[in-house]
């Protein structure tokens, strides 16, 4: 009997082996599957530092790079995080993205907006707006509290875009001109 002990010793010893080798092969794959996993859904650097870039006033985006310049990674990192109140490794990672790819500020763009209100009834204003056009000898005035400086600068640019109706169609809707009077208002315009 004691001639089988050692054999099968052996035996539970490379058993156990193989078990606790196989047990450690399929975390190692499993963590390998969750690695690339996570690579896949992973941001393409390039990409994080424009959105990175977008996410920073003018100020907090030159101040930014003036740490990494100085090579103040952390001082970078805690600008980044208290500016856009991301986590730290969010953070860490827009700031890595933003100095191996350096982005211009961009001011972001206004969302796009009709060039005429859709509302039905324009809005009054407690002033009196006054819009003066003139070419050569021919002055005429247009004054009404629907008018303001936004509201007029969009029929200036639809009068220069060629828009020439559709300008003084917004100029009657804000005014109490007749259509005859804001075409001869609109030919007066600037070119």
């Amino acid at each position: 009997m004691s001639s089988l002990l050692i054999p099968v010793l052996i035996l539970v010893a490379v058993v156990v082996g193989v078990l606790l080798i196989s047990r450690v092969l399929s975390r190692r794959s499993a963590e390998l599957r969750d690695n690339a996993a996570a690579g896949k859904a992973a941001v393409d650097p390039a990409e994080l530092a424009r959105e990175a870039a977008a996410k920073l006033s003018e100020d907090q985006h030159r101040q930014l790079y003036s740490l990494i310049a100085q090579g103040q990674a952390m001082a970078a990192i805690k600008l980044y995080l208290s500016a856009t109140g991301e986590g730290l490794r969010a953070s860490r990672d827009a700031v890595g993205a933003l100095a191996a790819h350096p982005q211009p500020f961009r001011r972001p763009e206004p969302a796009p907006q009709d060039l005429l209100p859709d509302d039905d009834e324009p809005e009054r204003f407690p002033y009196r707006y006054r819009a003066i056009a003139s070419k050569g000898d021919v002055t005429r005035e247009v004054s009404s509290n629907m008018l303001n400086d936004e509201i007029y600068g969009r029929i200036r640019t639809l009068a220069k875009s060629g828009d020439v109706e559709a300008a003084a169609l917004a100029l009657t809707k804000h005014s109490d001109i007749s259509m005859k009077q804001a075409l001869e208002f609109i030919e007066l315009l600037d070119d």
